[in-house]
């Protein structure tokens, strides 16, 4: 017994002096994990380029992900495979199977993009279950399941009664939402990326980019301070991004970013594991926000506890407003 007691003893002194005897240094081991989920797909808006613009975006961003070992699910507008006039586009339909062809998950993001907050219910999930059919073999084909749905604008009903028969829709037609944590302004700077690429303006592309990953980690750093906040822990994360050209060619940055500050990449079912999701959630407000935020609102948090959110930077804004 005594000799287990001083090994103890010495382990734990070994311990300090390495730590600098900093026992907070022992309580700073955080277990960081994030899903990454992907809207608007096929691709969201970019400079016109046409299917082959998509197809070279596609390519960029399943490089990328399989390369990090990200394993995202991609949220899909079946509207977008179709052409202008109405018919179904194969090369469109084609970069959907190359996301399952390579292992990826996709879920429903309604066909038309519509807001919740501006259309009936009624047409809402009209528009949800329109084209379904189609994404839902293309799941089956590849021996996956069609079973996330992620609201447009993050947009759940300005009342309960909306809200909640929504929520009961898509429970009855067997699908789970895919809620947001980590929220963000990442599709204004996508969007003035693709005004400077429109312009061939190299030098504005390249300070774009690196303003965004600026950006995004101090978005890293403000949802992890609200987690530990709210729960008193950091739990598993949802990202929200979009298919574009910027990520096309920032994701392996934006990943690698996300391994620095210890992060590894879990799946959204995964990350959806966390008793945190169980999380009372009443928000009805008009905003696109994330679920902590639901969460804590609904807690009766007051303003000071959202305080900090970054802000786009302004030169990206002004790009973004044709103003630069």
């Amino acid at each position: 017994m005594n000799k287990i007691f001083w090994l103890f003893v010495w382990l734990t002194l070994s311990i300090l002096v390495t730590t600098g005897g900093n026992t907070a240094a022992l309580q700073e081991t955080v277990i960081r994990e994030i899903a990454f989920t992907i809207d608007d797909l096929p691709v969201n808006y970019m400079t016109d380029q046409g299917v082959a613009g998509w197809e070279k975006v596609t390519s960029k961003l399943l490089i990328s992900l399989e390369k990090n070992n990200v394993p995202a699910i991609g949220f899909v507008n079946l509207g977008k495979l179709y052409d202008k006039n109405g018919r179904l586009d194969n090369r469109r339909l084609a970069l959907l199977k190359r996301w399952l062809d390579a292992g990826f998950e996709l879920g429903n993001h309604t066909f038309s993009h519509l807001d919740l907050h501006k259309t009936s219910l009624a047409e809402f999930t009209q528009d949800l279950l329109k084209g379904e059919g189609i994404l839902r073999n293309l799941c089956k084909d590849h021996g996956r399941d069609l079973a996330f749905f992620r609201h447009p604008l993050l947009h759940t009903g300005l009342d309960l009664e909306t809200k909640n028969g929504l929520e009961q829709f898509l429970m009855n037609h067997g699908y789970r939402i895919a809620p947001v944590t980590m929220d963000n302004s990442e599709w204004i700077y996508a969007r003035a990326y693709d005004i400077a690429n429109g312009k061939a303006d190299i030098g504005l592309k390249k300070r774009i980019a690196t303003a965004y990953l600026d950006y995004m980690e101090r978005v890293f750093a403000y949802y992890e301070d609200q987690s530990r906040t709210l729960f008193g822990r950091e739990v598993k994360q949802v990202l929200l991004i979009h298919a574009n050209t910027l990520n096309s060619e920032y994701l392996g940055d934006l990943a690698r970013l996300l391994k620095t500050r210890g992060y590894t990449f879990i799946s959204l079912a995964k990350a959806l594991e966390d008793e945190a999701y169980m999380s009372l959630d009443r928000y009805t407000g008009t905003g696109g926000i994330t679920w902590l935020h639901r969460w804590a609102l609904t807690q009766g948090k007051k303003g000071d506890f959202f305080k900090g959110e970054p802000e786009v930077d302004e030169f990206v804004n002004a790009v973004y407003q044709g103003k630069y």
